[in-house]
């Protein structure tokens, strides 16, 4: 009876062992999803971003599992943080501003350059059909399309290389983004925009001012330009 009652016992500890490991789990679980709300709200929504498709987006993308480990403490926070090989992940509300901007529909193709941690291209796929994006580092680019896949992304398509030159390709595209910041306005991407399609890009000299432009292209295929902030991108790299 002894026996009988000590396996009864420690059944019955390890079941409540399991629950409260559970329940912990759960737990961060939902600590994760707190956190992305209290984002939108504090970060997003209060500063103008009303789309309710882009505000869908940065609740749904799981940002802390886009960034290195040690990072996931902050992944929420207001601001960008390190990825890696002297790069960063911007800070959701500049992601959700450059969504905005290139105002995102079901039906747009969409080049970014620059993958980085593949946060930007996560938000953007929860909108448009399918984001071509392009990244000059190797591990990163690598590390962001396993990321990506093993996130249930497969209208992402990743590729290493120098972005500068964009993805004929696939071109036109109805909008692209660049997170890196650029000298001047690369012609090989303005060239790949479709008529009334939009470009946004941080523009300016290594160590400069640097702005977040609009490039809008019109119907006749002449270039207009808006400047929007100022902003801190890391410098466009090139091969």
């Amino acid at each position: 009876m002894r026996t009988k009652r000590i396996v009864a016992s420690t059944k019955y500890l390890i079941f409540i062992l399991l629950s409260l490991g559970m329940v912990s789990l759960t737990a961060g679980q939902n600590d994760y999803a707190a956190e992305r709300n209290e984002m939108v709200e504090e970060q997003i929504r209060n500063r103008g971003i009303a789309d309710k498709d882009i505000l869908r987006a940065m609740k749904t993308v799981e940002r802390h599992k886009l960034v290195p480990p040690e990072q996931r403490r902050f992944a929420y926070d207001d601001r960008p943080l390190p990825i890696g090989h002297g790069q960063t992940i911007s800070q959701p509300y500049i992601v959700a501003f450059m969504t905005d901007v290139i105002d995102p529909r079901s039906d747009m193709k969409v080049l970014e350059v620059g993958t980085g941690s593949g946060y930007q291209a996560a938000v953007l796929a929860e909108i448009v059909s399918h984001v071509y994006t392009i990244e000059i580092i190797e591990p990163l680019a690598k590390k962001a399309s396993d990321n990506l896949r093993e996130l249930g992304y497969d209208n992402i398509t990743v590729k290493h290389a120098d972005g500068y030159f964009g993805w004929k390709e696939h071109a036109p595209f109805d909008a692209i983004i660049v997170t890196a910041a650029a000298s001047y306005i690369p012609p090989e991407l303005f060239a790949q925009l479709r008529d009334d399609g939009k470009m946004i890009i941080p523009v300016g000299a290594n160590f400069a001012p640097q702005q977040l432009v609009l490039v809008t292209k019109r119907k006749n295929g002449k270039m207009k330009t808006k400047n929007l902030m100022p902003v801190r991108f890391v410098p466009f790299t090139r091969d």
